[in-house]
């Protein structure tokens, strides 16, 4: 009992929960965007208070928000709203960590049988990861596992499709808001024609709306779009690296063939392996001996 406790692999350690960090990327090109266009304004000889119009905001804001909440369901805006902090903080997980928590069951379950992983399995912080060792260690089906895995990965995808065309609306509506606000600046503007200093000044302010319904859209709505789309194809990613690493697991292939598989995700190496490049040296050394000239026989001598 003792030489056989040795001789057991080690058990693989359930996978982490995805720290949560600071996207610096989208922080740092915020303010690189704002200290840009502010520090335009400043050398051209304007102050900051000339954009800082309480009113031009609230129309923006107000009027975007509103028709946005008029085009989208309920459910899909609630979930836009929660995608807003994976805009500034990024939560997803290393690949080359899931490719070696997948190795380590497939180890495993080479070792002492698929269903040894039972246990492991529902310790798994990933709902997508547990989700697809649990249907494995059931018996199920190899193409309902598939099946039921690819579907969720869809479905996921057109949910975050449909989370991120809500800040692509938003960015679509705030300039024709903003275009509202400035005319509704120069209605005011009209009323005072008899002061040329509060016409200048009005009109100047009046455009406040369109500089704020321009801005926003480009710095904020779009890009915000953008990223949350980033963000799902790398979740999809990760989910199509587990189901093609279970899929390995559950068919009995060499764990050091399924880490080869991964690699196509993780982008590790060339994805040769050692095999792969015993072949490839293999390989390189064949053309030179090919283009060596045979040598000739001797001539034979006849009697």
């Amino acid at each position: 009992m003792g030489q056989e406790s040795k001789t057991e692999p080690k058990k693989p350690e359930p996978e982490k929960a995805a720290q949560v960090r600071p996207d610096l990327i989208s922080v740092a090109g915020l303010v690189v965007a704002l200290a840009g266009i502010v520090g335009g304004l400043v050398m051209e000889g304007g102050r900051i208070k000339d954009i800082a119009q309480i009113t031009a905001a609230m129309i923006v804001l107000g009027g975007t928000t509103g028709a946005v909440m008029v085009s989208t369901p309920l459910s899909v805006l609630k979930g836009a709203l929660r995608r807003l902090a994976g805009v500034f903080l990024d939560s997803t997980p290393d690949l080359s960590q899931i490719t070696e928590e997948v190795i380590g069951y497939a180890s495993k379950a080479r070792k002492n049988g698929l269903v040894s992983l039972e246990q492991e399995a529902e310790q798994i912080s990933d709902p997508f990861l547990r989700k697809a060792l649990n249907l494995g260690v059931d018996g199920t089906d190899l193409q309902e596992i598939r099946k039921m895995l690819e579907l969720q990965i869809d479905i996921e995808e057109q949910a975050g499709e449909a989370e991120a065309r809500v800040f692509e609306a938003a960015g679509g509506y705030a300039p024709t808001i903003g275009i509202i606000g400035a005319v509704l600046g120069l209605i005011q503007v009209m009323k005072n024609l008899a002061n040329i200093d509060e016409v200048g000044h009005g009109i100047a302010v009046a455009f406040v709306a369109t500089v704020y319904g321009v801005g926003s859209a480009n710095l904020l709505f779009l890009p915000m779009a953008a990223k949350i789309k980033a963000r799902q194809r790398a979740q999809s990613q990760r989910q199509e690296l587990i189901l093609e690493g279970v899929s390995g697991i559950v068919e009995g292939l060499n764990p050091k063939l399924i880490r080869e598989k991964l690699r196509a995700f993780t982008g590790a190496g060339d994805g040769l392996g050692p095999a792969g490049e015993a072949a490839k040296g293999a390989a390189a050394q064949k053309p030179s001996a090919e283009a060596a000239p045979p040598q000739e026989e001797p001539a034979k001598v006849e009697a």
